[in-house]
């Protein structure tokens, strides 16, 4: 073992001599784990990290499920896949310091608030306004489709603080207290009977200048640290086919225990469909990597359009087995925790398969993601040009 691997194993074996996991409260749990350097041992050392190889990451999480350590709440999901990268790579000293180890213990759940009702596959065209009062910003405007907002303590916030220079370079990043006065929360009934989604209005809400991430006017490319740690966290969302977690494993339990056709060319679509999964699962672990660095780039774009249409494609395969019990109606009263990711769960497969319509949509479009493969990985020509000063930023033509 190296000299690092070994300094990762003697704080494992620290944290495990001081707290049972199955039995300690998991905030303290959680930030004696962030003050080891266990939370994200990739990150700086202060800031929840040793400075290790991602892999190792990986070690401690498998530990710590053997341990007996609960799974953090999906209501964290933003925090820890998203919000985390994005303030250790752009954030001040004093910012990390207030804001991530309260996002890694759960004290603080986040959302992301970037999508406006004239501004989604178009994000730079936001218009969502941040004026500089003193050392506070006053920001007004209105985002759109954000996930679990109204239960969130903090959000990712894009705002404009320069109309009058060329779109992409007057956005500001903002970590917004979500309980500040002015900021008010209206959820959306989705298709699925749940309520997940968000619209979030803002009215003069008063934003401390030290909240911001990143430099005034350099938010977009703060913004690409959140969205490409978003789309490769999205495509992760397969998880690796075996019995008991993963799309394509619910797809074979109902083919063993519930499936009223078992025909030769289902059986086919099965099969065909584990491959692609297979496939996903090893291009997601090469593109999370980058992800674990805190940048990553646009291979991420890969993994998330193809889980999309992956996971569509075997929620549409469950249907089809389950037969007519398929299209009845599952219990929509259970709430989400009840019901994603728990393989079997009563109605599981009814209720994703109305869910996976959104994945094609959400964390950027699978036409966005086709443009940046195009464009960025095979370099093919776009119709507008590519900034070279700036990754990822298209304008129009001069």
């Amino acid at each position: 073992m190296s000299e690092t691997d070994l300094r990762v194993e003697e704080r494992m074996e620290q944290l495990l001599s001081e707290f049972d996991p199955r039995t300690a409260d998991p905030v303290e749990f959680r930030g004696r784990q962030y003050d080891l350097g266990l939370a994200w041992v990739h990150f700086p050392e202060g800031c929840g990290g040793l400075g290790a190889p991602p892999r190792l990451q990986r070690e401690v999480d498998r530990r710590l499920r053997a341990a007996g350590a609960p799974v953090p709440d999906h209501r964290h999901f933003f925090g820890l896949t998203m919000a985390g990268p994005t303030v250790v790579t752009h954030g001040s000293e004093a910012l990390k310091a207030r804001l991530l180890r309260r996002m890694f213990t759960g004290e603080d759940a986040w959302c992301q608030l970037f999508s406006e009702p004239g501004a989604g596959s178009d994000l730079a065209g936001l218009s969502t306004r941040a004026v500089l009062d003193g050392d506070e910003w006053v920001i007004t405007g209105q985002k759109v489709w954000n996930t679990l907002a109204h239960v969130a303590d903090r959000g990712m916030l894009i705002a404009r603080t320069d109309p009058n220079v060329p779109k992409h370079r007057g956005l500001t990043y903002f970590a917004l207290d979500m309980h500040s006065p002015g900021v008010e929360v209206r959820p959306l009934r989705q298709m699925t009977g749940e309520a997940e989604f968000n619209e979030v209005y803002l009215d003069e809400v008063r934003v401390p200048d030290a909240d911001r991430i990143g430099d005034v006017g350099d938010g977009w490319r703060v913004a690409m640290t959140t969205l490409m740690n978003e789309r490769t966290t999205i495509g992760g969302g397969s998880a690796p086919p075996q019995r008991g977690s993963g799309a394509i494993a619910e797809a074979v339990r109902i083919w063993q225990e519930e499936a009223v056709d078992r025909s030769p060319a289902l059986k086919d679509r099965l099969m065909r469909l584990w491959i692609e999964a297979e496939a996903l699962r090893l291009t997601n672990m090469r593109a999370a990597q980058n992800r674990r660095a805190g940048n990553p780039g646009p291979e991420g774009s890969i993994a998330k359009l193809m889980f999309a249409e992956v996971n569509e494609r075997i929620y549409e395969l469950c249907i089809d087995l389950l037969g007519a019990a398929g299209m009845v109606n599952y219990d929509y009263t259970m709430r989400r925790s009840e019901v994603i990711g728990l393989v079997g769960a009563p109605g599981t497969a009814r209720k994703m398969f109305l869910r996976s319509r959104a994945n094609s949509i959400e964390g950027g479009t699978s036409e966005i993601q086709r443009n940046i493969l195009g464009e960025r990985v095979l370099g093919l020509p776009g119709e507008p040009r590519v900034d070279k000063d700036l990754p990822w930023v298209q304008v129009p033509r001069s």
